[in-house]
């Protein structure tokens, strides 16, 4: 069906194809068994103490005020991360802010955390509980004058509704955000989250940069580990690589995802397993639009992989699609269980 329709959508400005696709899936209308596959159970894991029906999850950013997370659990996939939210409403940068470059199966964005902000969020997702393993990202307002502050009101609101919360400091279209990759304002941000006393834990996960500077792994990776951190996504979108791409909207500013970032992230994920000895759970993100790009940030390392540009281009179908090629792979390998194949490869 999708093939149908995808022409009209991408006659659409994007965001309006976005929005109007957030319209559509309020209606959850989605038949699940549509998108159901024959011995999911190979692809069943428990990470970071929650059980996952499947590695396959919609990243952040498509679902930014967790309206519809619901109805995306039926298109397959195994969890679904909704925002970055902030904790005030934030209408974001100037439109427009998203850019198709079709000739490279890639997005451009520079929305800049627009959102409806954390109370009115909050009280969605209260009388909505969610289906399925819900992640939730969440980041500082462009204006504050205090970054730090903003992360822990947005942790402290949402801990006991999250399955796990991303502290989002990569994103390249908040300025300074990626300021928390230096050592010591990395230490600070942790160390602050971690003084809030809860009557729940939470699994943290921290979200970085692709554009990381290799010769700064090994100071990351010791503020990650120093302080027990459950969780890294790698990686969010880059700012940078563009010299190879083909579409004219390669000029335009902001973070770019989908195919051009595989095996930028590929590699990231490789990196962070090798020099961390598997001592905390990976998430890749970054070009994965088939089983094999999947199992590859898997066996790289990754526990857990996410998706959303691939999405764009191919229909949710994409979710059972990468499912059943991953089970071919799998059974191919003589694997019987997605969780042997994390890190066989790095």
């Amino acid at each position: 069906m999708y093939s149908f329709i995808k022409p009209f959508i991408f006659n659409l400005d994007p965001e309006v194809a976005h929005d109007l696709a957030i319209q559509s899936l309020k209606f959850n209308f989605v038949p699940e068994y549509f998108f159901s596959v024959q011995d999911e159970e190979m692809l069943q894991n428990n990470v970071f103490g929650q059980q996952f029906s499947n590695p396959i999850g919609l990243a952040a950013g498509f679902d930014k005020n967790a309206e519809v997370y619901n109805s995306l659990f039926k298109f397959g996939f195994g969890f679904v991360e909704v925002g970055t939210i902030t904790p005030q409403i934030q209408l974001g940068n100037p439109k427009p802010r998203i850019f198709r470059l079709e000739e490279d199966k890639a997005l451009i964005n520079r929305l800049g955390f627009n959102n409806q902000g954390m109370d009115t969020i909050k009280q969605r997702i209260k009388k909505n509980p969610p289906n399925n393993v819900l992640g939730i990202n969440i980041g500082p307002n462009k204006n504050t004058k205090d970054k730090i502050t903003d992360f822990l009101k947005c942790y402290t609101s949402f801990y006991d509704l999250a399955n796990y919360i991303t502290i989002n400091i990569s994103s390249p279209n908040t300025e300074n955000l990626r300021d928390f990759h230096n050592q010591e304002l990395l230490q600070e941000l942790i160390a602050q989250i971690k003084k809030i006393k809860l009557n729940k834990q939470v699994p943290l996960a921290i979200k970085l940069s692709p554009d990381t500077e290799e010769s700064s792994y090994d100071k990351i990776l010791k503020v990650l580990l120093d302080n027990k951190i459950e969780v890294v996504i790698l990686t969010n979108t880059t700012d940078q690589n563009r010299t190879q791409l083909m579409s004219k909207n390669k000029i335009e500013k902001g973070g770019l995802s989908g195919l051009p970032l595989r095996d930028i992230s590929s590699k990231m994920i490789r990196d962070f397993y090798k020099l961390s000895k598997g001592k905390f759970k990976i998430i890749g993100v970054g070009g994965i639009d088939s089983g094999e790009s999947a199992f590859e940030k898997i066996s790289y390392g990754a526990s857990l992989v996410q998706l959303y540009t691939s999405m764009v281009y191919q229909g949710p179908n994409i979710v059972k699609k990468i499912k059943e090629e991953l089970i071919q792979i799998l059974r191919k390998e003589k694997i019987d269980n997605i969780s042997k194949a994390i890190g066989i490869n790095s």
